[in-house]
């Protein structure tokens, strides 16, 4: 009797463990087959497999934090680079976004972390489901997704002229269709295009000759520099069918000798505030140099807010642009209010109405003063 009862118990036994083996087999199954994936192609041509539902990223490189920021999407935000919280200066994205700083740091970022990424151990900590980055190639991107095990999403800026960038439009694109901001995706790439759209129908039928000659000066590159700083396509004044005069000597950033200056001798001159200092400086030491300046004799010249924080703050330059065309063409620009236009501008893209903290960092939309320097 007793054998009896125990090969019935065992037998009982035998029968739930086979129970429970295929209750774990089927459950393992059923949670793969919940984790549903589609293949995207991302901006550096990689067929990248990532989850049909994305809650948790992580964002590197120059840019890529502000272009989630322009989605609305920074509550999927699990990690930043740790240049994101100790260098605030003219990057309006992270001025509306003080609660970046509650976030771990997956890296160092900053300049010296282009085309090398975040740290891996660091992303692995916080395991979000996609890492979006900037400013790397194709093979250290396979590296970084070998190493963390987790889909890296290459984003673009491109080389930005006037406003409608299809790198930067290709890249909205791309992360609203990843994290389900389609919509929003395709309200800024409009609120951009019309942007441009507006400059230009202000601006396109301007007559060449009613033109002014302009220059632009102190523009940063690696560091700050003075008015001998400058860019021939300058995005601003390509915005605005109005060129630097400079780029009758180049497209790109150069430095131009102050001989050069006074050649040209344009009616116009604004200041990147970024190096204003470095013309407040020179200024005292050289006051003959200036004065015998045009703009300068004749109180032209004008401060504007420096874009190029962390690549290119495409607000910002937006936000210029209004400024200088104000000042160029005050007909065409007569209903605009440069700073309360700069909000409007900060508040679509950012979420906040940002211009006074910027003003506090730098002076703001003014015609400068060298009178007491």
């Amino acid at each position: 009797m007793n054998k009896k009862i125990i090969s019935i118990i065992v037998a009982l036994m035998m029968s739930l463990v086979v129970a429970l083996s295929g209750c774990v087999e089927s459950s393992d199954s059923g949670t793969s087959e919940d984790i549903k994936t589609v293949e995207i192609v991302d901006m550096v041509g990689r067929t990248v497999e990532i989850p049909a539902e994305v809650q948790k990223i992580v964002c590197s490189g120059p840019g890529c934090l502000r272009l989630i920021s322009y989605l609305n999407a920074t509550d999927k935000l699990v990690g930043v680079e740790d240049f994101e919280n100790t260098n605030l200066i003219g990057r309006p994205y992270r001025l509306a976004h003080p609660e970046f700083s509650e976030l771990s740091v997956i890296g160092n970022g900053g300049p010296q972390d282009i085309n090398v990424g975040p740290d891996p151990e660091k992303v692995l900590n916080v395991m979000p489901e996609v890492i979006f980055i900037t400013y790397i190639d194709s093979d250290n991107a396979d590296e970084l997704q070998k190493k963390t095990g987790i889909p890296v999403v290459v984003l673009s800026y491109g080389a930005l002229g006037n406003f409608k960038n299809d790198a930067i439009f290709n890249s909205l694109t791309l992360c609203g269709e990843i994290l389900g901001k389609e919509e929003r995706a395709e309200k800024v790439i409009s609120f951009i295009s019309n942007i441009q759209n507006d400059l230009d129908k202000r601006t396109s039928e301007i007559p060449d000759e009613e033109k002014p000659s302009i220059y632009v000066g102190a523009i940063g590159n690696k560091g700050i520099h003075g008015i001998d700083s400058t860019e021939g396509s300058y995005p601003p004044f390509e915005s605005l069918n109005t060129e630097n005069i400079a780029k009758t000597a180049s497209n790109e950033h150069i430095f131009i000798s102050k001989e050069q200056l006074i050649e040209w001798n344009p009616e116009f001159i604004f200041i990147d505030e970024g190096g204003i200092s470095i013309v407040y400086e020179d200024y005292e030491k050289n006051p003959d140099y200036y004065n015998s300046l045009d703009a300068f004799k004749n109180g032209n010249v004008y401060g504007i807010l420096p874009f190029n924080y962390y690549t290119t703050n495409i607000d910002t330059a937006m936000a210029d642009s209004y400024y200088i065309g104000t000042i160029l063409y005050p007909e065409a620009f007569s209903d605009i209010d440069p700073k309360a236009k700069a909000d409007e501008i900060y508040e679509f893209l950012v979420g906040k109405g940002v211009y006074s903290k910027m003003n506090e960092m730098f002076e703001g939309f003014e015609n400068l003063d060298f009178s007491n320097q």
